[in-house]
């Protein structure tokens, strides 16, 4: 019996690694065990996603919210005793969360081989630290399961061996196929009173974009405009809300009726809320592939992306936050000659069962 050990941590983590318990039942040589770190739980941020999909972990480290080193430095410690008792054939490692590295590095030093889901994406960014993680740990793993034909291509100019890579599509598109029936099922359209196709979906949280008075103000000015038009759902977080009021902007929000801030929210009814949007506003990574995957118009308000399938193909493209140019493109949309977008090579809901074949004939067959 063949010992495997995933590693997730936040909701983005959670969200591609569903359907792995299922598929694995096809190998009854192969022993899956899943665990979180704790890097995002609170019932509203993880919970819930658990609940929904059916999924629970086998292994919680339940790390205390701190800075980056201390909560890295905790996910190691515990994470070594899991492994220790454990003692898994391999690793995988999902992401490129602060979760996703503190793994790898502990699986590096107790001599475990690593697979790297979602592997060789690059934004060539590095002041975003979800790039350092990307490139350490793909600089440690010993196999990689690329999502997209950028991933292929960077890990080979990087001089990686071009036989551990395994071009295999994309996890996080598992998940939205095999619970197509419970996201038509949400009522989130109903509940909110909009109508499909017209309204504008907003996910906005980065840093630079929300944590200075200047980029909330011109937030606030393009929510007025666009308020004017259509009605906007804005999955808001705490942190942002706290930075509104502080700068004496938050009944502004709060009080426009055309502007729904929901907080933190369940998998399905979000995935509802994308695939029915006339377009979706978004600073987020994830996202530019679930709009791809539906072909709504996304425009992501970020100068690099490490998911560049989405707009070279797909249905995303990336803008600066320049409230003129954001207005002419939803222009462009609105009349017909935004870019249609196609979905990408392998995108198709069959990924988990391409990976765990590689693990079972290439990886434990050696």
């Amino acid at each position: 019996m063949k010992k495997l050990l995933i590693i997730v941590g936040t909701r983005p983590n959670f969200i591609k690694v569903t359907q792995f318990k299922k598929e694995v039942e096809n190998y009854p040589n192969i022993e899956l065990m899943i665990l979180h770190t704790g890097q995002h739980y609170d019932k509203k941020m993880s919970g819930v996603f658990f609940e929904q999909f059916g999924l629970a972990p086998d292994f919680f480290l339940n790390i205390d919210p701190a800075t980056a080193n201390n909560q890295m430095a905790n996910i190691m410690l515990k994470l070594e005793d899991v492994v220790s008792d454990y003692k898994p054939d391999l690793m995988i490692v999902v992401g490129d969360v602060n979760s996703t590295f503190a793994a790898a590095l502990t699986a590096n030093k107790m001599d475990i081989r690593i697979a790297h889901l979602e592997s060789g994406l690059r934004s060539r960014n590095r002041a975003m630290p979800e790039e350092i993680n990307r490139l350490l740990t793909d600089e440690i793993s010993d196999y990689f399961f690329v999502t997209e034909k950028s991933g292929l291509e960077n890990l080979i100019a990087e001089g990686k061996n071009p036989e551990r890579i395994h071009f295999v599509g994309n996890t996080m598109i598992d998940t939205m196929v095999a619970f197509e029936d419970n996201i038509m099922a949400s009522d989130v359209i109903e509940k909110h009173e909009l109508d499909k196709g017209d309204f504008i979906l907003m996910t906005i949280h980065r840093p630079a974009n929300v944590d200075s008075k200047e980029g909330l103000v011109k937030l606030q000015s393009l929510i007025i405009e666009l308020t004017k038009k259509y009605k906007i759902v804005f999955p808001i977080h705490p942190r942002t809300l706290s930075r509104l009021d502080s700068f004496g902007m938050g009944d502004t929000f709060k009080n426009n009726p055309n502007l729904t801030l929901t907080g933190p929210m369940d998998y399905f009814s979000f995935q509802k809320l994308v695939k029915y949007a006339k377009l979706v506003l978004t600073d987020s990574g994830g996202i530019q592939e679930e709009t791809t995957f539906r072909k709504v118009p996304c425009l992501t308000l970020r100068t690099t992306t490490e998911r560049p399938s989405t707009i070279e193909i797909g249905s995303n493209e990336l803008i600066s936050f320049d409230n003129e140019l954001i207005l002419s493109k939803i222009h462009n949309i609105e009349n017909g000659t935004f870019k249609k977008g196609i979905v990408p090579e392998l995108w198709d809901g069959n990924t988990t069962k391409r990976i765990l074949k590689v693990i079972n004939q290439d990886i434990f067959g050696e």
